[in-house]
């Protein structure tokens, strides 16, 4: 352990110390007052999907894991979004990847869309709610490059006032033309020779990352 790394362990530590003497002396907070959640209770999800929607386990192809999803274009395109992760940002490990569940306790609006099946958390532990900043420059790269693939199907919660990295949610509503696009994209890449897709792109093309550089500031300015 060198000198620089020692000092922030024994000021960490000292910190937390600190922290715990104070909870004990002010008594322990009671759980109520930490939980900001409330019930959902519209029909839809806020991305304007129906709940409860149907919603079947999916395995995410190229690794072990699965995830439950509505049918149809959210799970093409939700189950891209994963398979890119994985192949392109980090190895999907048990308990990484969450989807469709039945608890109306949401703590922001887009957590409403687990509801109906539309949405996903990709290592939610890694990447809480509120917390900006968790990914490393070059995975910054590749999720820039999946949402300009897409063509603003998915929404990112990175770039949502109160951030939320793990949350990739489709951004629009069922029907939309960039959604059934989007979809068909990955279909035909799906059922294609190969050689496009998950697991066939390169991220870090100059022409990709300009591409996506350029999604990314049109999107900012409409959602300003």
């Amino acid at each position: 352990m060198n000198e620089l790394t020692r000092r922030h362990f024994v000021g960490a530590t000292a910190g937390l110390a600190t922290a715990v003497a104070m909870a004990s002396s002010l008594g322990a907070v009671p759980a109520q007052a930490a939980d900001r959640s409330t019930a959902w209770t519209g029909r839809d999800s806020a991305n304007g999907w129906e709940i409860p929607g149907e919603a079947r386990n999916f395995r995410i192809e190229g690794s072990n894991q699965s995830v439950r999803l509505a049918t149809g274009d959210a799970a093409t395109i939700l189950l891209y979004v994963a398979r890119r992760f994985h192949y392109e940002i980090g190895r999907l490990r048990d308990g990484d990847v969450r989807g469709h569940r039945t608890s109306r306790r949401v703590r922001e609006r887009h957590e409403s869309n687990y509801l109906s099946g539309t949405a996903i958390e990709i290592r939610p532990q890694a990447y809480p709610l509120g917390v900006r900043g968790g990914l490393y420059p070059m995975e910054l790269i590749v999720v820039r490059d999946i949402l300009a693939e897409l063509d603003g199907a998915v929404a990112w919660g990175g770039d949502f006032r109160a951030p939320k990295e793990s949350h990739f949610e489709i951004a629009l509503g069922p029907g939309h033309p960039k959604v059934k696009d989007a979809a068909r994209k990955i279909n035909g890449w799906n059922t294609g020779p190969g050689g496009q897709g998950a697991g066939a792109t390169d991220a870090f093309d100059p022409g990709r990352q300009a591409r996506a550089r350029s999604f990314a500031h049109r999107n900012a300015a409409l959602t300003a």
